[in-house]
């Protein structure tokens, strides 16, 4: 039976059209030379990659929509709960951060019940080496992957590497990351790593808050909560792997 013939809606929409036949090329991964200067935005914006072939390819941005969306609703539905007990226990922002590539993208996010707060960072993106969740992600590779990641693209300019290397061997050494002022300007950030069911570090879990409000007189404290909470969370993606029943009980 033949197929009726497509025709284009009446109020067609020019720049949905062309953002579907770019995800048409990176699905393909074609070199689309007259969509060049809007697929390199995409590879700024780590949507997209270009090989040495000079082909677009998907990048980490939407490698993680298509191959980790379910750890990552996982991630997020075990989280939210202890996520709620921090900011009730410390009365700042938390948040849950996973690395794409050289950026940060938050998944879950409760805010402070106080005025003066940081807001909702859910579903924000990052520089990784700006961010908590990015220096404490990074802070597991060696020096040779650093490396790799930051050789090339729009980020390799705007990044030390050594002072990034320094950076990141006192946060593996120390085990948790302060972030002052850094993503961004007034906020202070304090995190610590959630590990996977095998031990990989595979989310940051942070407390944010303005930066007149942070005092390292509490920080033990903090950190305290913030490890019982990343605890918590490993707990419940342990079991919920084993197809326990007892996931999502905040543990803190």
């Amino acid at each position: 039976m033949a197929q009726p013939i497509k025709r284009p809606p009446v109020y067609a929409v020019k720049s949905v059209d062309h953002a579907l036949r770019l995800a048409t090329a990176l699905q393909l991964g074609v070199a689309r030379s007259t969509a060049h200067r809007l697929l390199g935005m995409l590879v700024y914006r780590d949507f997209a990659v270009q090989g040495e072939d000079l082909a677009y390819r998907a990048g980490p941005v939407l490698e993680l929509a298509v191959h980790s969306q379910s750890q990552v609703s996982r991630l997020r539905a075990a989280a939210l709960p202890h996520l709620a007990r921090v900011v009730e226990l410390v009365e700042e922002s938390a948040n849950l951060a996973v690395l794409v590539g050289r950026t940060v993208r938050f998944v879950a996010s409760v805010e402070s019940p106080q005025a003066l707060r940081v807001g909702s960072r859910e579903g924000m993106v990052f520089a990784a080496h700006q961010t908590t969740t990015g220096l404490l992600l990074l802070a597991e590779y060696d020096e040779t992957e650093v490396d790799r990641l930051y050789a090339t693209g729009a980020s390799a300019d705007s990044v030390d590497l050594p002072a990034l290397r320094e950076e990141l061997a006192r946060v593996r050494e120390a085990g948790f990351a302060v972030n002052q002022d850094r993503s961004e300007r007034g906020v202070t950030a304090v995190g610590v790593g959630v590990r996977d069911p095998v031990g990989e570090v595979v989310a940051g879990l942070s407390i944010s808050m303005p930066s007149v409000r942070f005092d390292l007189v509490r920080l033990g404290a903090v950190l305290q909560v913030l490890r019982a909470a990343a605890q918590g969370v490993e707990c419940d993606l342990a079991a919920a792997a084993r197809g326990g029943e007892d996931a999502g009980r905040p543990t803190v």
